[in-house]
């Protein structure tokens, strides 16, 4: 099998540097022996940070970056010389990763926005030289700290899909057409299912020079929440979708029972989905007469609006965009053209 180039998650181990120690020294100069402590702090270990970068889609570049060691603080010198800080690693990485601890899960960072840094990972601290610990009933101390230790551990990234619209559907549900139509992306089209196997992203563009993007996942199929099919692989993405958009085709034998179906697969990965804005697209509908379209609005949820849409037409594509913009930015209206 091919192997995909779309990697979104990676377990690596990581290390921060450990403090270098203080120094204990003291000041002899010629015309005095014992001119007191004069011992310089370590230095810090090196911190492990992470940026986003706005250029970057994927974890691919790390993928056999398994070892994140950075640099241990340099001790202190005498005449109060600090040592030297270890230099930062700085991992770039898309925007929408989150970054855990690989045994307890437990979210450590996330990035959001291109240029924003956090330092994941802190290295050790120095510790303080002699000369910190002199006081007036102890003028030559015979001690110094010894430096912090960094942390280690293995560490999991993990990318979430950052998209306006998440396409929501089983396979073979049309998605990949819908999206090749609506945007300049380019996803793999077959007649079987499962043709999509990693996200693809296309930017949408709207009414005067506007734009959204829409994120065309893989199909989901019963018992996904359980890890059936791509399971978590692929629900994990929908989280940092603004709307998601149901596409059922418009020859399912039960369009109401597909759209419970898909509803509760989001349920039990994730109940805070259901709080997101739905829109549901009939595709595949350009055979459809008007009595077919009543009776299928009539298997659909009421409180969720839907269109009937057709790819290979492209009839309510233009309807359809101004349901998600409207979805996407309430506050305004379309223009007429």
């Amino acid at each position: 099998m091919e192997r995909s180039n779309f990697v979104d998650q990676i377990k690596i181990f990581c290390r921060t540097g450990h403090g270098g120690a203080g120094s204990k020294h003291f000041l002899r100069t010629k015309f005095n022996a014992q001119a007191g402590p004069d011992g310089g702090d370590g230095g810090r270990g090196a911190n492990i940070i992470l940026k986003g970068n706005k250029n970057l889609w994927t974890l691919l570049h790390l993928r056999y970056y398994k070892n994140v060691l950075a640099e241990d603080g340099k001790g202190g010198d005498k005449n109060n010389m600090s040592g030297r800080d270890g230099k930062d690693i700085i991992i770039e990485v898309p925007l929408g990763t989150v970054a855990r601890d690989a045994e307890t899960e437990e979210k450590e960072a996330e990035i959001l926005e291109d240029g924003q840094t956090v330092v994941w990972l802190r290295g050790g601290r120095g510790g303080l030289g002699n000369a910190h610990f002199a006081t007036p009933t102890n003028q030559a101390p015979e001690y110094a700290q010894p430096g912090e230790p960094g942390v280690e551990g293995w560490k999991v990234l993990e990318l979430k899909v950052l998209a306006d619209v998440g396409l929501v559907g089983f396979p073979n549900a049309g998605k990949s057409t819908l999206l090749s139509v609506i945007s300049a992306a380019k996803p793999k089209i077959a007649d079987y299912a499962f043709t999509t196997l990693v996200p693809q992203l296309g930017m949408v563009e709207y009414r005067d020079g506007r734009s959204f993007c829409v994120a065309d996942l893989p199909g989901i199929i019963e018992g996904a929440a359980e890890g059936k099919g791509l399971g978590h692989r692929f629900l994990r993405h929908i989280e940092r979708n603004s709307i998601l958009l149901f596409v059922i085709p418009a020859d399912s034998k039960n369009h109401r029972e597909e759209f419970n179906i898909l509803l509760n697969e989001l349920e039990m990965y994730n109940p805070e989905l259901l709080h997101k804005n739905f829109v549901i697209a009939i595709s595949k509908s350009d055979m459809l007469d008007d009595e077919l379209k009543e009776a299928i609005t009539k298997e659909l949820p009421k409180n969720i609006p839907h269109v009937f849409i057709s790819a290979v037409t492209q009839k309510g594509l233009q309807e359809l965009k101004d349901l998600l913009w409207d979805t996407l930015q309430p506050e305004e209206q379309p223009k007429n053209i």
